[in-house]
Parts: structure tokens; sequence; C-alpha cells
């Protein structure tokens, strides 16, 4: 052990780092992380620093790390850093906190692929005050492990082994690159705006994004003014679904462990395809499709509401980007003339769009939305429940999953997802899906973050944190609440989609919704529809398998929107221009 603690000083000498001191609790594993002099040269820096292990020797540690496939991801350790630069280190040692294992301390004995990576914070100064210390998005979707700017190790492969604690030395001499901007083509444009109403909410220029599907001819009919569908869902590359050539003969078949088909990334290309051939045969529909890019320090999108952590993001998206979109590329701006949809997260914020601005939207279809009634906030009832960790007996107790397959196979628990996230970041501070329904629900909490509405350690939650939510973001709650007002502005428009067997149980909440939306006077007069045996995120197509009905959001709506906008446009409505 002596032998090795000298070889690690060494090391560490060579590169102008102080060897760390030996620990007080006793001798355990531990890591000195450290910025060489020559890799990077700038002020200090701060944000969370994250150490991987993975008993996967052959593949990147970070490259398969995925709250989506907890049982496929490696072995995470996470600490917060500051005053860190070239030349300097830090440490991961047994305070880290970790996921699966808790401590460094009780990884298994055996062979690891290491790697460690910065997630960078910033420090926002807020316009009500408040300052923070958050990772911005750097145009990758608030994706740590692949964000410009970051810095990260390459892998090494150690031997770990609990009855002889070692010393091991990781160099942080990596950094992601920028994202190159999509060029705009025939038919996909891109705009980016200055938001002022975010810019003064967060106390720094904040922009929107948006990813624009022209139809054909767009350019040679200046006189046509078009409907517009809006897209939502997760941080977009570019336009989802969209080829204007043929299937690569070349590309190698993956195969989908979700929908358990060999060969689906070649079924995604044909889909993408066929879907620009739909787009430019003649007779077909001609309108605008956007996609909109609103990642945030807390997540890869906003949720596109009006909310107290994220800001004003519902009016930015409605109020400052819609309008600059239709009057770039010529749209009908009536209320009459738009939609929206999309699926899981995309889900909500189609449904939450429609009630909060139902005015601006002619329908919603909502698939496989997250949880619309709080009562199932997947399977934890907000209200009643205590714990959203453990479901409580008399003598016993039971972990309440958070995903499986349609067998009811259990991939990992509720306790799995917010151990992964707070292993990631404090605070809130992830990027995860727990952490931003908690931002964008939840009030500001006294340390100027968002508020738990449960305890991430525990599980205990927050009553007076759920009464907040229950009142400003329950869909189903508000719906029923406003239903006096909204029923002349909603009726018709109401759309949800969900598979019995959905991945992230996300089914309850809508039977709870249901039976809401079916005892409304007047009616609500939409639709709900459930897959049976389809997991997440089946979107209406009884006919379809998930695994091909999800590539065909931007055309599966169409017979019932021609019917909505035939049956409720004005008088002397423009319903012409755009059928050529």
């Amino acid at each position: 052990m002596r032998a090795f603690w000298k070889a690690v000083s060494t090391v560490l000498a060579i590169l102008g780092v102080a060897a760390p001191q030996a620990w007080a609790q006793g001798p355990t594993t531990v890591f000195t992380v450290t910025i060489p002099a020559t890799a990077y040269k700038g002020p200090p820096l701060e944000g969370r620093l994250i150490l991987l292990a993975s008993r996967d020797l052959k593949r990147e540690p970070k490259s398969h790390v995925s709250p989506d496939e907890p049982l496929d991801a490696p072995f995470m350790f996470g600490v917060n850093v500051q005053g860190l630069t070239g030349g300097k280190s830090a440490t991961v040692d047994d305070t880290a906190f970790g996921w699966p294992a808790r401590r460094l301390s009780a990884l298994p004995a055996g062979d690891y692929q290491v790697q460690a990576v910065l997630n960078r914070y910033e420090t926002f100064h807020m316009a009500d005050g408040r300052v923070l210390k958050l990772p911005p998005d750097q145009g990758e979707g608030q994706q740590w492990a692949s964000k410009p700017g970051n810095l990260y190790s390459a892998p090494i492969v150690i031997h770990i082994d609990p009855a002889h604690p070692t010393a091991f030395a990781v160099l942080l001499d990596h950094v992601v690159p920028p994202i190159a901007r999509k060029a705009d083509t025939e038919f996909v444009r891109h705009i980016r705006i200055r938001s002022a109403l975010l810019s003064k909410f967060w106390g720094r220029d904040v922009y929107l994004g948006a990813h624009v599907l022209v139809p054909k001819d767009f350019d040679t009919h200046p006189e046509a003014h078009y409907p517009l569908m809006v897209f939502h869902g997760h941080y977009p590359d570019d336009i989802s679904g969209f080829r204007t050539t043929p299937p690569d003969p070349d590309l190698k078949p993956d195969y989908s462990q979700r929908f358990h088909l060999a060969g689906y990334n070649r079924i995604q290309q044909a889909e993408a395809y066929a879907f620009y051939q739909k787009w430019i045969s003649p007779g077909f529909p001609r309108f605008l499709v956007i996609e909109i890019e609103h990642a945030n320090p807390y997540y890869d999108d906003s949720y596109a509401v009006n909310s107290a952590n994220l800001g004003p993001y519902g009016d930015a998206i409605n109020q400052e980007l819609i309008p600059e979109v239709e009057r770039r590329f010529r749209g009908l701006g009536q209320g009459w003339a738009r939609f929206t949809y999309g699926g899981s997260t995309g889900g909500w914020e189609a449904l939450a769009t429609q009630v909060f601005y139902p005015d601006m939207y002619n329908g919603a279809f909502a698939a496989c939305p997250d949880p619309v009634d709080f009562r199932a906030y997947t399977l934890v009832n907000l209200y009643a429940d205590h714990n959203a960790y453990v479901r409580q007996g008399e003598a016993s107790a039971v972990e309440r999953p958070a995903l499986r397959n349609y067998l009811g196979e259990v991939a990992g628990t509720q306790r799995d997802a917010n151990y992964m996230e707070l292993t990631a970041g404090d605070l809130g501070r992830s990027g995860g899906q727990y952490d931003i329904w908690q931002a964008v629900f939840g009030p500001v909490g006294a340390n100027g973050y968002p508020a738990a509405i449960f305890d991430k350690l525990t599980g205990d939650i927050d009553p007076t944190v759920a009464a907040y939510w229950r009142e400003h973001y329950d869909l189903s709650h508000i719906i029923e609440r406003d239903w006096a007002s909204l029923a002349p502005k909603l009726r018709g428009k109401i759309h949800i989609y969900v598979g019995s067997a959905d991945t992230y149980f996300l089914t309850d909440a809508v039977y709870f919704a249901q039976e809401r939306l079916e005892a409304l006077r007047p009616g609500y007069d939409g639709q709900i529809a459930y897959g049976e045996r389809a997991e997440h995120c089946w979107n209406g197509d009884p006919k379809l398998p998930n695994a091909y009905s999800r590539l065909h959001y931007n055309f599966q709506y169409l017979p019932e929107i021609l019917d909505r906008i035939e049956k409720t446009a004005p008088k002397g409505a423009d319903l012409t221009s755009w059928r050529y």
C-alpha cells in the first residue's frame, strides 16, 4: 500500500498537484480527479463531478448512463466541486453520494472501467434577487454526459477490492466540443429568437428556437397561409421522422430492446422517408409543423408553461415564438387553425397548452402524457400517501416501482430513479425527470432552488408543496375546478391516449382524469383511448404496433384535425389557399 501511494504521489507531483491526505475514517478506495495544467487555463470551475464505474469494459461508461435503462447503467458517484482549474484536484471518496452502491466502499470487488465527468455550473443572478449555481444548456438538451464545455476523462481499467483500499488518479483532460447548428433545407427551416420575457426572469439572454417543417412548394406559393401544428416533446435535434432520401442500404441494423425488433433503425429511416413521400404527394393538406427548443438549466425542455422556478415559458412560447413563426412562415395566425400534440412530456405539454391557452388552439392530442392527475403521480398519490418510495402496510412495506415492460417486469424503483438523479446533482440540478417535475410544478424553496415535493433521501412527501402542485398544475383538477369558464373553450378539443401497460405507470392518471372528464356538465366531448398491452408511448393508433405509430405523429391526427377545422372555422376563414 505504501508503495502504491508513493507511485500516486509521484504522478501527482509531475502534474503539479498535491497528494491527498490520509482519510480520517481510515483507508478506503479514493479517486483524485485532476485537471492537468495544460488541459484548462480558464477561470476556476464549479459544478458536479460525477465518477462512473462500469463492469462493461468495452463501452465508454458515459455512453450508457440512462434513467430509461437503469439495469444497463454503471455505478455512479457524485460530489459538488468549486475552485477547480488547471493543476487543481478534487477527491471522490466515501463522502460522495452513490447509486446503486450508496458509497464508494460498497463497490463489489472486480475489474471496472472508470470515467469522470465535470458538469459545469454557472452563476445566475435572477431578476428576483436569487443567486443560483446551475448547469446552463449548451445546445445539447441538458445532457451532462455530452454537454459542450464539460470536461471528462478517458476511460481507464482498474481493479477495485474493498478489502484492499487503493488510491487512483483520474485526469480530466478532454472537453466536449460545441454542437453545430443545423442548416436550412428546402423543407426544414430553423428559427431562434431572444425572449424578452425569459431574459428578464433569468437575468441573462435566453433564446427560444424552433425547427419548422414547411409544405411542398412553400416558396412558390407566396399567397398561401397555413395551419400550424405544434409538436411538443423533448429537446429536438431537428424535425422528427422526416427524411428526403431513401433508407441507407449500408446501415448496420440495430436491435430495439424496447420494442423487441431487429433493425429498428432501418424501420425508422423507412418510415421517415415514407412520411416525406406523403408530405409531397398531390392532395396532401399543406400545413406547418414546428418542434420547439426550450431547454433550460433544469431539463431538456420547460414543459411549455409559466412556473415559479423556470419563468414564463408558456407566455414566451405562445406570445413571442409562435407569432414570430407564423409571421415568417405565413401561418394563418388564428386559434381555429392551430393544433398541438405530442407524447410523454410532449403529451402533458400538449394538454397543458390547450388548457392554459384555450382560445389559442383548436385541439390537443396528448399521448402517454406525464401525470395529468396527481392522485396518480406515476404510482404515488401525492395527496393521500406519506411516502413516495414505499407503500407501507401494517407490518410490511414494499418499494414502489418506477418502470416496467409490458410483461410487468420491473427495471427500477422510485428510490432508484431519484437516487440516480441525486447522484447526478443535488438541489434539483440533475437534469432528470423527477427534478424537472418539481421545478415546473412546485414553488421556489427557502434556499432559492425548487421546493422538494418529497425528501430525496427518505421519500417523505411534503403536503404543503403537494397542495401547491394541485392548484397550479394538476390538469385534471384544474379542468374540473374551472369548467364553468373553460367548457365553451375546451369542448371537443381534448384527446388523450395511453397504453394499458405504460412503461412509467402513466396509465392510472388517465383513468382518474377520465372519471373527472366524463362527469363534467356540459360534456367535454373529447376522446380517451387505451392501447391494450401497449408500453410507453402509445399514441392512439389501434391498427399498428406502438413501434410504428410513434413515428406518425405529424399525420396521424389529420382526419380529426381537418374535421375540426371544417366544423369550427369562422365564416370567411381561409380554407383554400393551403389546399394546393
